[in-house]
């Protein structure tokens, strides 16, 4: 096991210092000069090259990577262009919004997606599963800013139940979570369905139900039990997918997450913080991805030495 995990660890690192590579050069090889940005019209031809000088950026791109990436490893993501502030100053604020708003729509999918996949499984073919798959198919279809707007409508502005927008209460988060939650709900619920499916079938299952056992003890603990492999597998990437996919959600509710942050900084190409804002979210992903890559293998030892073999 602590070979396995020391492997995919070296891996994770390679991920990010990749990110780091792609995102650090496509940026400053786009078009435009971000000095003559943050100057404005008025400035001229020989003010713009001295302030571009002075930070910087004049020098070549590989040694402007490496004494970046060199920073960012002590934790200096940059100053902001435009805001003449830390980056990480920046980010930690609107990185916490994000996270409470990730949250708690992950932790709806998750409790949701499996129980109606979990019913869903058990009433196969009846109405219940028609119901729950139509809704599902509903959640996967509907896009994610057309959700938060009729919730919006619907919940905010005609029964005044919940607030437009903002971040004042624990209330704000619960309808931009459901909006960002439904899809990945959905998604959840469907792989859980045929998992468990796939699992109501096998000897075992007919065998704990005749020694007995209540039906829904069989369902949840055993049933359940060996369904988690692929449900684990996608919960897990979506969670990644939850903190990088809130950007619509975060303009449509005005909530001063990371995701409105970027989608400024690279309206006003303020490249610190759209390099500092990548690697911040691409370093939380990989984190994700390696711990639900450990997760599994510890719950289904076959998937840690099938790999090993493979290596």
């Amino acid at each position: 096991m602590k070979q396995y995990i020391g492997k995919r660890i070296l891996q994770a690192i390679g991920v990010i210092f990749a990110i780091s590579l792609i995102t650090f050069f496509i940026l400053n090889i786009m078009p435009g000069n971000p000095v003559a940005m943050m100057l404005g019209e008025m400035a001229d031809v020989d003010t713009i090259a001295r302030v571009t000088h002075e930070m910087g950026l004049d020098r070549p791109i590989v040694v402007q990577y490496v004494d970046w990436l060199t920073s960012m490893f002590h934790g200096d993501f940059g100053i902001s262009y435009f805001q003449n502030r830390p980056v990480l100053d920046i980010m930690i604020p609107a990185f916490y919004v994000t996270v409470r708003l990730a949250l708690l729509a992950y932790v709806m999918a998750v409790i949701v997606g499996v129980t109606m996949g979990v019913v869903a499984a058990v009433n196969h073919g009846k109405w219940q599963d028609q119901i729950i798959m139509s809704i599902a198919v509903l959640g996967i279809s509907a896009p994610v800013f057309w959700l938060a707007i009729i919730l919006q409508i619907f919940l905010c502005v005609k029964l005044d139940l919940f607030p437009l927008s903002g971040i004042d209460s624990f209330y704000n988060f619960i309808l931009p979570a459901i909006a960002l939650g439904a899809r990945y709900a959905a998604s959840i619920a469907r792989i859980t369905r045929t998992s468990m499916l796939e699992v109501i079938h096998q000897d075992y299952i007919r065998t704990a139900e005749a020694k007995g056992l209540k039906k829904w003890t069989v369902m949840i603990k055993h049933a359940l039990h060996n369904a988690l492999i692929p449900i684990i597998t996608v919960s897990g990437a979506q969670l990644g997918d939850i903190l990088t996919g809130s950007i619509l959600i975060e303009s449509v509710f005005a909530m001063p997450g990371l995701g409105k942050m970027l989608l400024d900084a690279i309206n006003t190409r303020d490249l610190p913080i759209v390099q500092g804002g990548v690697m911040y979210i691409a370093f939380i992903c990989v984190v994700v991805y390696l711990l639900v890559d450990v997760l599994y293998a510890a719950v289904d030892p076959r998937i840690r030495l099938g790999k090993e073999a493979e290596e």
